[in-house]
């Protein structure tokens, strides 16, 4: 393995993030603002999920675009699931799925480790 290089996590895994969608989105053209927030949202997932196949799920997505194209919110939490792939010819043996967590308020909120039930 290259210096850098990660291997792949096995464990299926679900946590809950916050993302501070406002960092990406800041001084962006009104018009690209939704879709900036949404690759900002797979770029995370992939990151903290080491998996590159990041699908998002349509409640997220419309969170997302609910307010418009020019005002994505500011921060969304978001529970983030490794998953197996059940195609037999996929590359990734593992797909992180991104879903929306409604939440009242965004104080003192960490990350946290979902029990799967």
């Amino acid at each position: 393995m290259a210096k850098g290089e990660r291997k792949p996590k096995v464990e299926l895994v679900t946590r809950d993030y916050t993302i501070h969608l406002a960092k990406s989105t800041h001084k962006k053209t009104f018009k690209k603002r939704a879709p900036k927030a949404i690759k900002a949202i797979r770029e995370f997932a992939a990151k903290a999920m080491g998996t590159k196949d990041v699908r998002i799920d349509s409640r997220l997505n419309k969170h997302v675009w609910a307010t418009g194209i020019r005002s994505p919110p500011t921060r969304v939490r978001v529970r983030l699931s490794r998953k197996r792939n059940e195609d037999e010819e996929a590359e990734e043996k593992l797909y992180t799925l991104a879903e929306l967590v409604e939440v009242d308020s965004f104080k003192g909120l960490q990350t946290e480790n979902v029990e799967s039930a």
